[in-house]
């Protein structure tokens, strides 16, 4: 069983660069008793995890205003790992440009898929109108513009990705909601023994029919 109010020091991984929003929640959930393993795929995090590189997982599984992350309930499906825990973390977006960039001269903004879906009312009022760009991470896109300096191209990530990467924030609360949350889960390899009642996930895959749900439950 995993114990996860143990002191011991925990190797967590986790999708993206460091400053990432999943890299913020981890922090935020574990505290000092974690070390983040940011890796490039879910893929990889769940790898991770059955090879025993790292103790823990720790994926986004749904946000408020964008959905659901599909690609994590197939993996769900496709991996023998248990969901131990959950949390939620706010998610506020920035539009981030190298220094000495300014909005007029923004031709394109670059982020991963959910961010951009998150921010989309602000950049269909984009002024002349403004290139949208898929990257795999919302901090990898500040990791990008970092390393070419690109006066032209701007993206949405958080306040701390900039920071790192010591690039300007140009507007931030840029997302559609304030009500933007984002829910993470944390898996391993055994489960959790709560030790009182607690929520209790369960993933069931049916056949394309009408009916099924109704069937199965």
């Amino acid at each position: 069983m995993t114990n996860l109010n143990s002191t011991a020091p925990l190797n967590v991984a986790f999708q993206g660069e460091p400053g990432a929003y999943s890299e913020a929640a981890l922090i935020e959930y574990f505290g000092k008793k974690a070390t983040a393993h940011g890796k490039a795929r879910f893929e990889d995090v769940f790898e991770a995890v059955e090879t025993g590189a790292c103790a823990l997982g720790f994926i986004p599984i749904e946000n408020s205003l964008a959905g659901s992350i599909h690609r994590n309930y197939d993996l769900l499906r496709e991996h023998s790992l248990h969901i131990i825990g959950e949390t939620t973390l706010r998610v506020r977006h920035c539009l981030i440009a190298a220094p000495g960039a300014s909005m007029d001269k923004i031709t394109k903004v670059i982020s991963h898929p959910q961010a951009l879906d998150q921010c989309r009312g602000f950049l269909n009022r984009w002024e002349g109108g403004v290139k949208v760009e898929q990257v795999y991470d919302t901090a990898g896109a500040v990791k990008q513009l970092a390393e070419t300096r690109n006066q032209t191209t701007a993206a949405i990530a958080s306040r701390r990705a900039a920071e790192l990467y010591g690039m300007s924030i140009l507007m931030e609360g840029i997302e559609d909601d304030e009500a933007n949350f984002t829910r993470f889960l944390v898996l391993s390899t055994e489960p959790v023994d709560p030790g009182k009642d607690a929520k209790t996930s369960i993933l069931v895959c049916l056949k394309n029919l009408p009916g099924s749900l109704f069937k199965a439950l």
